[in-house]
């Protein structure tokens, strides 16, 4: 007979609200992560203190709000009509408790929840609020939810509004750092969906005049759109849209000021009313991938209390538009349908710009139909009998569940070449999150290439669909796609070539935060008590030091050389990612060719005069010969 358990009154415990946060913190911002990725937890409570300021802009309250992130400590400052002073402890430590409950002063309000500001408070070590209201000013501490102390109220010069400050728990979210680049395109966006606004970031300014058709603008390169953006607005809607040459489709969405990355009702309308009125203008029956391939649009909607589908609000599931309007889906379709048409009319060299690019589509589709149904089988086939992917057992986009929702987050591919690297990864890594996929020597250079050299080579063929992005990113198998190449000349070749490959064809895998880079130590520094993995000169010398100069130095010329048992420690919990960012004024296609196109004069001096640096800087202990490889592997990197 198996033992009684004891259940009694001892068993059941109440969490109180900072208690709950923090130990189930993905619950209320998604994964935690240390800041390499834009959906780290880091941001989202930059996000959530950040929409309290924009809440207060959209009802008319404060034209400007500044930004400050230096050392890892936050501070935002709005100029709205700050927190009542009775209640800014309450409305920051208090569950359900805030200004938004109240429609008719929050009407369409990015959260409705009562919880953003209090995540915030619990998961950071410090956290301040401050309110200033006609000349009075009540100030607030807290360490990790706790209130430390509550200050009396005083008189100020400050004009009305309200700041905070706060450091993210360092236990929670380990060695994080913000990165500036995130910070700005995640600000830029608040510009962009409130005309007029102004930002001021660490000392810029950020501003937009015309909303979304800015936003465009600055994501585009005029030379390579292939007509000009077309912008329409309407009371709650607005949509910029224009067709370029890269492949894939390239959304910005948003819902109520928030960048709903994962998309949602709003979105799937748009794409539908975009095909819809296309085949009508024209009165032809496109495919819908030719109308949409090669697409940059963005739209904003703006809902009555919306639903979405997670605490951090990236994917809306609201139906209707608000309780006595319309559905999402009807709203978005009549305002497309009636303005893109009416636009299209009006304006017949670009409708005519947009026919020639959908029928290029068309033709480059029919091109490789043939050769694509080959190479899938193909691909089927190799899937079942090759080694080449050591899948993992959690995905993606695998149905989330509260238990899976981190562990399907942090799925990962790693992309390796050889078979000693691939092995060490596949004995290292985590089997439910982590899958290995392994190349067979160099990939071929992509740049200028079209897309029917991707079914056309069996192991780039093989690696879409181990990746599962032949037709888009949409079901993605793994969060991150991790490219682990040697640090040598030919493992930063591979690197570069498979850049190449994705920027090319799948440029919505980087644009999205899915690409990075392993980084892995070149060295090893060690004595008979103490190992020390470093990941540049510096941090070998800084070993040395610490162990008296007395130490063994291994450096790691490959993957393979390192031990299953070491490569644990690095694809782990201390595993250290670089991710692959496109600024927003990137130009793909200059940049694809300066690294990837035929040998330019400027390449080859860029090279020369970075080696003769690099030599000159010969470090002790160091061969010249030693100091022009690290040169050469530098400035392929």
């Amino acid at each position: 007979m198996a033992a009684e358990s004891n259940y009694t009154e001892d068993n059941i415990r109440s969490l109180d609200w900072k208690e709950h946060i923090r130990l189930r913190p993905g619950m209320y911002i998604g994964k935690l992560g240390d800041g390499a990725a834009p959906d780290d937890g880091i941001y989202i409570l930059l996000k959530e203190v950040f929409d309290n300021c924009i809440d207060e802009y959209v009802m008319g309250h404060g034209k400007n709000i500044d930004v400050k992130i230096e050392d890892g400590e936050v501070e935002i400052r709005d100029y709205g009509r700050g927190i009542p002073l009775g209640k800014v402890v309450d409305v920051v430590s208090k569950m359900n408790t805030g200004g938004k409950y109240d429609s008719k002063a929050f009407k369409k309000s990015v959260g409705l929840n009562g919880v953003g500001t209090k995540a915030v408070n619990a998961l950071s070590e410090h956290f301040m609020v401050e309110a200033v209201r006609e000349k009075k000013a009540k100030k607030a501490e807290f360490s990790r939810g706790v209130l430390i102390k509550e200050h009396n109220q005083k008189k100020t010069p400050d004009g009305n509004g309200t700041r905070v400050i706060f450091r993210p728990d360092g236990t929670i979210f380990k060695n994080y750092k913000f990165r500036s680049d995130y910070v700005e395109t995640q600000l830029w966006n608040y510009a962009y969906l409130n005309a007029g606004l102004k930002i001021n970031f660490n000392g810029k300014t950020l501003h937009s005049k015309d909303g979304l058709l800015d936003l465009l603008k600055n994501q585009t390169d005029p030379e390579q759109i292939r007509y000009p953006i077309i912008h329409l607005k309407g009371d709650d809607i607005e949509l910029a849209l224009t067709h370029g040459n890269q492949y894939g489709e390239q959304y910005y969405s948003f819902v109520n000021g928030q960048n709903t990355t994962q998309g949602g009702t709003h979105l799937n309308a748009y794409k539908e009313a975009v095909v819809k009125t296309v085949r009508e203008f024209f009165g032809k029956t496109f495919d819908a991938k030719d109308i949409r391939t090669s697409i940059i649009s963005a739209i904003s909607v703006r809902v009555e209390e919306p639903v979405f589908e997670s605490q951090t609000k990236t994917k809306l599931g609201s139906i209707d538009i608000g309780p006595q309007g319309p559905t999402v889906r009807t709203f978005v379709n009549d305002f497309v349908k009636k303005y893109l048409d009416n636009f299209l009319h009006k304006n017949p060299e670009v409708a005519q710009a947009l026919e020639l690019r959908i029928k290029q589509s068309e033709r480059e589709r029919t091109e490789i139909a043939g050769i694509k149904k080959l190479a899938n089988s193909r691909a089927k086939k190799a899937n079942v009998h090759n080694k080449k992917l050591r899948d993992c057992r959690k995905h993606y986009h695998d149905k989330p569940t509260k238990v899976a929702e981190d562990i399907r987050n942090a799925t990962t591919v790693f992309i390796t070449e050889g078979d000693s690297a691939s092995g060490s990864i596949t004995k290292a890594r985590n089997v439910e999150t982590q899958a290995v996929f392994s190349l067979r020597g160099k990939p071929l250079n992509c740049y200028g290439q079209t897309k029917k050299l991707v079914y056309q080579n069996e192991e780039l063929n093989l690696l879409q669909h181990a990746l599962n992005i032949e037709d888009g990113i949409d079901f993605l198998r793994y969060a991150r796609v991790v490219i682990a190449t040697d640090a040598d000349v030919d493992g930063m070749h591979i690197r570069l070539l498979l850049l190449t490959f994705f920027l090319q064809f799948f440029p919505d895998l980087v644009r999205n935060g899915h690409l990075y880079i392993l980084q892995t130590p070149l060295f090893r520094v060690r004595d008979k008590k103490k190992t020390f993995y470093c990941y540049s000169e510096k941090e070998k010398q800084d070993a040395i030091k610490a162990l008296r100069g007395k130490a063994e130095i291994t450096r790691f010329k490959g993957l393979g050389e390192i031990s299953p048992s070491e490569f644990g420690d690095f694809i782990g919990e201390n595993i250290r990612l670089e991710p692959v960012v496109l600024q927003k004024d990137t130009d793909l296609e200059k940049v694809l060719s300066y690294y990837m196109g035929k040998n330019t004069p400027q390449r080859q001096n860029f090279i020369i005069d970075n080696l003769r640096y690099e030599v000159d800087e010969v470090d002790d202990g160091e061969t010249v010969e030693d100091a022009m490889e690290d040169a050469v592997e530098f400035e392929v990197a």
